[in-house]
């Protein structure tokens, strides 16, 4: 599967980095075989170190909507790189920045730059506890919210339990005011509410979870959500470090029709370069230094970088015709992956919602984790090893989204149809 180049890049990297690799799932653990190292990538292909050329569904997890090496993109990024790479003060560039997230999402009244997701959410639920001085978050089982050690919780043995540590060196105590709870489950939350009146500051969600597999809400769901925390006085926040701009201008809420008190973003936001950011209600904000008395920092948050280069993706995905082209991409996708499992008899549940899918390996309705992890984990190894040796790159895991950007063609994704039956009939 790996070239030579790439597995004697493998050997000397697991030498300075543990595994040899900067992120777990980067490995390839969950597929088997040695990871591709990646050398450059234009549009919607990516070369490997050995100069194989993959059509590229991965997109760097999400970030590339408009494909990579955006000549636009790059020359933004060019001008910001000439005046300077970072100041650690404020800029004309964040301000623009802030503008352009806030017209396309505008419950974001106020909104605070990070460098990552983890740091937007992490933040963003300290925030919520300052404001309401309330200790206990609700998190959803098998949602990814960053690596902070109280996020990094996972079920226990009931419908809604106080959270145990997900890892390693995680404290109990990290995860004791964390409740975890299943996916779509109403009866789940307002349960937890009702054990725990008037002491959670937030429930945080993905509106549309991606690190389980791209799992919808079921219809209402979301909305019960809304109206329990609003109820109980606790804060809704939204994860949209995935869904914002992704499944649509205004993100997740927008598709829904729900407003988030605060909502952190990512991924896209930074046009392939590392940005995030939290925001929300403009009283909520206003608790954050300086203003207020909940602290957070960063010396590269607003970096001028990444602010060039999300600011002109957020630009180019404004343009008239934008997500009409993905959608009809995107559909184009799953009817013909749904096709050529149907064709295989292959055991499969396709899942979509704009431009982020997911086929699971099981013929069991996934609507939670729990339901997500029956998936034959061993034939997507089977399956995505297929795909690569016929030229196609998807994620290194059942557990993940595939994503189309406004580079793939049709052809593009015919080829991806023709590669997926033919790996499918494969033994």
């Amino acid at each position: 599967m790996a070239g030579n180049q790439s597995i004697k890049l493998f050997e000397q990297a697991q030498r300075l980095l543990p595994g040899g690799v900067n992120s777990p799932v980067r490995a390839f653990r969950g597929v088997g075989g040695d990871p591709l190292f990646l050398a450059r990538g234009k549009g919607a292909r990516v070369w490997d170190a050995d100069g194989r050329e993959y059509i590229d569904y991965v997109g760097s997890w999400g970030p590339l909507i408009v494909g990579h090496a955006h000549p636009e993109v790059l020359e933004a990024i060019r001008l910001a790189a000439e005046s300077g790479t970072t100041f650690g003060a404020p800029t004309e560039l964040e301000v623009r920045f802030a503008e352009a997230v806030r017209s396309a999402v505008p419950s974001l009244e106020l909104l605070r730059c990070v460098s990552s997701g983890t740091e937007a959410t992490m933040s963003a639920l300290r925030l919520a506890r300052g404001f309401t001085g309330r200790h206990k978050i609700i998190k959803v089982d098998g949602a990814y919210h960053g690596h902070a050690d109280f996020l990094l919780a996972q079920a226990g043995s009931g419908a809604a339990t106080l959270g145990i540590p997900g890892s390693a060196g995680v404290p109990p105590s990290a995860a004791q005011d964390t409740i975890v709870i299943p996916w779509n489950d109403e009866e789940a939350l307002r349960e937890a509410f009702s054990a725990h009146p008037r002491q959670i500051a937030a429930v945080i969600v993905e509106p549309i979870p991606g690190n389980m597999g791209v799992v919808p809400p079921k219809l209402g769901y979301l909305h019960a959500v809304r109206e329990v925390t609003r109820q109980d006085g606790a804060l809704l926040i939204f994860d949209e470090v995935i869904t914002g701009f992704r499944v649509a201008l205004g993100g997740a809420q927008a598709l829904f029709g729900i407003k988030p008190d605060l909502t952190c973003l990512g991924k896209i936001i930074g046009g392939g370069l590392p940005a995030a950011c939290f925001g929300g209600r403009k009283d909520i904000m206003e608790k954050l230094a300086p203003l207020g008395p909940v602290y957070q920092a960063g010396t590269l948050s607003g970096n001028p970088l990444a602010m060039a280069a999300g600011a002109k993706t957020l630009e180019i995905l404004s343009r008239p015709g934008t997500y009409e082209r993905l959608e009809k991409l995107s559909v184009r996708l799953e009817h013909g992956l749904r096709e050529a499992a149907l064709s295989a008899s292959v055991p499969t549940k396709l899942h979509r919602v704009g431009s982020m899918l997911t086929a699971f390996f099981t013929d069991t309705e996934v609507t939670d984790y729990t339901s997500a992890k029956k998936s034959d984990t061993v034939r997507y190894g089977h399956f995505f090893r297929g795909m690569l040796s016929r030229g196609v790159y998807l994620a290194p895991s059942q557990f993940e989204a595939a994503f189309v950007s406004l580079a793939h063609s049709e052809a593009d994704i015919d080829k991806t149809v023709e590669a997926a039956a033919d790996s499918m009939r494969a033994k």
